[in-house]
C-alpha cells in the first residue's frame, strides 16, 4: 500500500479516535467528578458521613474498575444497542468507553480531594461554609492540579481503550491496525498507526503536565 493510499485511511482513523476519546472523556469528567466528591463527603470524617451510601458507591466504582475493558465492551452490547441503536462504529464505542472511564476517574478524583489540607476545610466550616461552599470554594480549587493530572491519565487510558474497541469494529486507529495491518499484512500501515498512537499519548501527557505546572504556580502565587 502506497502512502497516498494510506493517507485518507489514517486521517479518518485519527478523526474517529479523537471523536471517541473526546466524548468519552467529557462523560467521564461529568460522571466521575461528582462520584469522587460523593465518596469523600460520605466517608468517615466527611461532611455528609453516610456509611451505607459510601460502601454502595465504593463497591460500584470498584466493580467498574476491576472489569477488563474487553469484557466490559462485550457485556455492554445490549445496553449500547439500546442507547445508540447499534454496537458497531465510533458512536457506539463511546458508551463502553465512558462506562469504563467514569469509575476510573472517580477514584482519581477521590485521591486528589483527600490530598487537600484538612485545616482549610475546617477553616471554611468555621466561617459558616456549608457543604456546597466547601466543595466549590476549597476542595475543588485546591485539588485542581491533581484533578487535571488525573484527567490526563484518564485520556491516555481512553486512547488505549479506543484501540482495543477498534478490534471489534468500533473504528479508529485500532480498527485500522487490525483490519489492514494485521489481517491484510500491511506492516507499514501497522507501524504508522503505532507511531500515531505514541505521538497522541505523548502530546496529551505534555499538555497535561504543562497545565498542572501552570495551575501549581498560580496556586503558589495566590498563597
Amino acid at each position: 500500500m502506497t502512502w497516498s493510499e494510506m493517507q485518507p485511511l489514517l486521517l479518518q482513523a485519527c478523526v474517529d479516535t479523537l471523536y471517541m476519546v473526546g466524548w468519552a472523556t467529557a462523560v467521564a469528567a461529568l460522571g466521575g467528578l461528582p462520584l469522587g466528591v460523593l465518596l469523600v463527603l460520605t466517608d468517615r470524617g466527611g461532611m455528609l458521613r453516610n456509611g451505607p451510601v459510601n460502601r454502595v458507591v465504593g463497591a460500584l466504582v470498584n466493580v467498574g474498575r476491576s472489569l477488563p475493558f474487553v469484557i466490559l465492551l462485550v457485556a455492554l452490547i445490549p445496553f449500547t444497542r439500546l442507547v445508540v441503536g447499534t454496537f458497531i462504529g465510533p458512536t457506539a464505542a463511546i458508551v463502553p468507553l465512558a462506562v469504563g472511564a467514569v469509575p476510573f476517574f472517580a477514584r482519581l478524583v477521590e485521591t486528589a480531594l483527600r490530598e487537600v489540607d484538612r485545616g482549610l476545610v475546617e477553616a471554611a466550616q468555621a466561617m459558616g461554609g456549608g457543604t456546597g461552599t466547601v466543595v466549590c470554594k476549597v476542595l475543588l480549587p485546591q485539588a485542581l492540579p491533581s484533578l487535571v493530572a488525573g484527567l490526563t491519565t484518564t485520556v491516555i487510558v481512553l486512547i488505549g481503550y479506543s484501540a482495543m474497541a477498534g478490534v471489534v469494529g468500533a473504528g479508529g486507529l485500532g480498527d485500522l491496525a487490525h483490519t489492514y495491518g494485521y489481517q491484510r499484512f500491511e506492516t507499514a500501515l501497522m507501524l504508522v498507526t503505532v507511531a500515531i498512537l505514541i505521538v497522541l499519548v505523548t502530546l496529551v501527557q505534555l499538555v497535561g503536565d504543562a497545565a498542572v505546572r501552570l495551575l501549581a504556580r498560580r496556586e503558589r502565587g495566590v498563597r
